[in-house]
């Protein structure tokens, strides 16, 4: 008899990747438009210089930089190779086989893969007509069986964004026994003045994970670096389950020096959150339904008309991510990029 693979993996989804065209302008998976910092591309060809030895295991040098750059004792920390890595090592470290995972639903894509893979439960509760996290409803789906909540915020397609106090109540009303995930990919995005800092909520909280990333506005999206924060005990786990030397002497250079180039590289955060609101209004404006985002992507629930919808924006050289049947989420790039996105949309709706 030949070997066969675990027979669950046939219902696992497909993580689908934007896609990437040659000429056309692609605005499918949230990375910056602007280029890496000659300071960061010099740090990483040093590190390049000596590929043929294994990178440090423990991180070291990028953990005890993270330390100091976000304010948590090295025991709290844990890197990853970005933070959809830290995502599944959470789920692996807080459930075995037929324990829950609770999350909103459309959110990030990954959540259901990983915790399949892990043998876990995914449990989907569907956002709020206005395209939030339901909060009372995530806390209603939450058993005696479920170990994990994910929430992600900003939410990731949607843009929507959960503010302190009603966050605050949540994480007051979960139960003891189950870890919540605060996922904020795209923190260094937000403006509006009310927004959780996830950072100073895990304080005083062992059932608080938050996981951050250096790929969106740190613009390192092709090295793969993220790092979680939690209480000692959870992140000896979330080590333990990871892959040994799974973040390259690359990706470990590169992070320790887009922290060093901090203030050059989140200055860059505050044109797109420009551009975000131009293209937002531009869009309610033709007439589009856009929920406000405070991410570096819009969203355009447009149901059965996404599929219809993103192949026009394909044949204007333009690229959106089409989650067919319920929206399309797109980037928001640089002026020029986004023009041609805003003309793309106009020739669709006229």
């Amino acid at each position: 008899m030949a070997p066969t693979v675990r027979a669950d993996l046939a219902n696992l989804p497909d993580y689908i990747p934007g896609r990437k065209i040659p000429g056309a302008i692609v605005l499918s998976s949230n990375e910056v438009s602007t280029p890496t910092p000659p300071s960061v591309l010099a740090a990483m060809a040093e590190a390049a210089a000596g590929a043929n030895r294994y990178p440090q295991m423990a991180n070291d040098d990028l953990l005890a930089r993270t330390s100091a750059y976000v304010g948590v004792p090295e025991e709290r920390l844990a890197i990853g190779c970005g933070s959809v890595s830290l995502c599944q090592q959470l789920v692996q470290a807080m459930c075995t086989d037929g324990q829950e995972v609770v999350f909103a639903w459309r959110s990030f894509e990954a959540y259901p893969i990983v915790t399949q893979i892990a043998g876990a439960v995914p449990v989907r509760v569907p956002l709020t007509a206005d395209y939030r996290h339901d909060l009372a409803a995530m806390l209603a789906a939450i058993t005696d069986n479920t170990r994990v909540v994910f929430i992600a915020n900003p939410n990731n397609p949607t843009g929507t964004a959960l503010y302190t106090a009603e966050l605050a109540r949540f994480l007051d009303a979960v139960p003891d026994h189950v870890l919540v995930v605060l996922d904020e990919a795209y923190r260094e995005f937000v403006t509006a003045a009310d927004l959780p800092d996830g950072l100073a909520l895990v304080e005083g909280r062992d059932n608080l994970a938050v996981i951050r990333t250096f790929s969106k506005a740190y613009g390192l999206a092709g090295i793969r670096v993220g790092y979680s924060v939690a209480s000692p005990e959870i992140t000896s786990g979330v080590r333990k389950v990871g892959i040994p030397f799974s973040v390259s002497r690359v990706a470990q250079a590169a992070a320790v020096a887009a922290m060093d180039a901090a203030d050059e590289l989140l200055a860059r955060c505050e044109p797109v959150t420009v551009e975000r609101e131009r293209v937002h209004a531009a869009l309610l404006e033709m007439g589009f339904e856009v929920p406000a985002s405070q991410a570096n992507f819009v969203w355009l629930p447009l149901g059965e008309r996404t599929a219809a919808f993103n192949e026009h924006c394909l044949e204007q050289k333009v690229v959106v991510r089409a989650f067919v049947g319920e929206g399309a989420r797109v980037t928001v790039g640089l002026p020029e990029e986004n023009d041609a996105f805003l003309a793309a949309a106009r020739s669709f709706t006229g």
